[in-house]
């Protein structure tokens, strides 16, 4: 059930919502629990037995891990750390990455073996994560193991955040799990962050899906089409999973919880290295505090080093797809940075802040195409068109023409992906006029974007989400 659809809309929200606030304090999570089995039910119906194997298993092996300390044996506590690890990782490995090992055997080795052809259950390389930081945590002294199985299913299951994040830990809501304020701050607050995520995902970010499958299938095959094309992937991604973000971030403030941000304007960047600060933002610091930070981080030799960072990168890759393509798009971006921690980044420097945002736009543009194949095969045709190999001209009319169908679209949703709507708003919202003027005209807008969200909904318009893929 995607959160941009008329069901969730107009059916599952409504219902929960009067079902927890009619709820006592005490039942509140046990109702946010019920109500996200079914969220999850709805769409995977079988597979909700991975997710809940993860919640059981990992709430004993904390409650193990607390009691075993307790009584100083630290060497037994390592076994359920490594228990957690097993199942976990060995979850997610056979339904996402068992197929891609398999056919990459069959290919090398020239046998035969039969691929599984299980389905990649939705979330589950988030909750993996979320799960396996509370046991890691635990583990290391920086949480409590909850002793309420229904407030850490709540945790593990909430439906704002199951399906693709913010990757949230236990530790930035354990306190709201079990004691959260509830206001008609937080609450219109909420509200407003949904429905502008709404309009992002199925104005702006579904209209640059448009174009891309248009691109696609209208046969154009010029340097500007590649491009185009380039430009309007990325665009969609940003603003398809901000979109998810700032929805999930919404809902959270609607039922008390403050979800950390996940993405601050990457491409307004001016460094590879500030883009990942920018981008995916819960998904970065957890590889570096799980993974970066025990191997070493920077902390070690050049070579340590060195591998860390294509250690590290190598796994953001291969979390996104069991694809080579995604493994290649990690390690393009490790690479990147390591050139830019190495010399890059003191060359930048001295350069005008232009000559920076193109640079992080050109390496961006190409990581996405690189991301977006869905073959490898196709990958040197995409990178070649970028720059003239195997295209018909700079320009063909097919192209141009779609450029000048979305010329609009295309504009608002670059505009969308900078700080230059937000910046308007703060300045003419802290004058005495703009702040009367827009405590009128928010909540108008905010209709406005449901309603028009709504109607292109209804009139079964493309509505795709990207990360469903991971």
């Amino acid at each position: 059930m995607l959160f941009s659809s008329v069901t969730f809309l107009y059916a599952f929200l409504p219902i929960v919502l009067v079902l927890y606030f009619a709820a006592p304090k005490k039942l509140k999570n046990a109702v946010l629990l019920a109500a996200s089995l079914f969220f999850y039910y709805f769409g995977e119906r079988t597979y909700i037995a991975i997710m809940l194997i993860s919640s059981i298993t990992d709430w004993i092996w904390s409650l193990l891990i607390e009691h075993y300390r307790a009584k100083g044996k630290e060497k037994v506590t390592k076994w359920f750390l490594i228990g957690s690890l097993a199942v976990n990782l060995g979850l997610l490995g056979f339904f996402k990455y068992s197929d891609f090992f398999i056919s990459n055997i069959n290919a090398l080795f020239g046998t035969a073996i039969p691929l599984t052809n299980v389905h990649l259950p939705i979330g589950i390389s988030f909750y993996t994560f979320q799960t396996l930081s509370y046991t890691i945590d635990v583990y290391r002294g920086r949480a409590k193991a909850q002793r309420n199985f229904i407030s850490f299913a709540t945790f593990v299951c909430l439906f704002p955040q199951l399906i693709a994040g913010p990757i949230v830990r236990y530790t930035d809501v354990d306190r709201e799990l079990d004691s959260r304020k509830h206001s008609l701050e937080g609450f219109s607050l909420g509200i407003r962050r949904f429905a502008f995520g709404l309009g992002k995902k199925v104005i702006l970010a579904n209209g640059m899906g448009e174009l891309c499958k248009d691109l696609l299938a209208g046969g154009g095959n010029s340097v500007l089409m590649y491009w185009l094309y380039a430009i309007g992937f990325a665009l969609q991604i940003y603003l398809d999973f901000s979109a998810y973000s700032d929805m999930a971030i919404g809902l959270g403030k609607i039922f008390g919880f403050n979800f950390p941000e996940n993405f601050d304007y990457p491409f307004i960047s001016k460094s590879i290295t500030e883009f990942w600060r920018r981008w995916h933002m819960t998904l970065g610091t957890w590889f570096r505090d799980y993974i970066y930070f025990p191997l070493g981080g920077s902390r070690t030799t050049t070579f340590k080093w060195l591998r860390n960072i294509l250690i590290v990168w190598f796994v953001t890759g291969f979390w996104h797809g069991a694809a080579w393509n995604f493994i290649l798009w990690g390690l393009y971006f490790g690479v990147l940075l390591v050139i830019e921690k190495f010399f890059l980044a003191k060359l930048l420097e001295k350069c005008p802040g232009v000559v920076r945002h193109i640079y992080v736009l050109f390496v961006t543009l190409i990581s996405f195409v690189i991301f977006s194949v869905e073959s490898m095969t196709k990958l040197p045709v995409f990178l070649g068109g970028l720059f003239g190999a195997g295209t018909t001209g700079l320009v063909d009319k097919t192209t141009l023409y779609f450029a000048d169908s979305y010329l609009i679209l295309l504009v608002l949703c670059i505009l969308a992906s900078t700080p230059l709507f937000k910046w308007i708003f703060t300045k003419i919202s802290n004058t005495k006029i703009g702040n009367a003027v827009f405590t009128v005209a928010e909540p108008l807008s905010i209709a406005a974007l449901v309603l028009v969200s709504t109607a292109l909904l209804v009139d079964g318009s493309y509505n795709p989400f990207l990360y469903f893929r991971f």
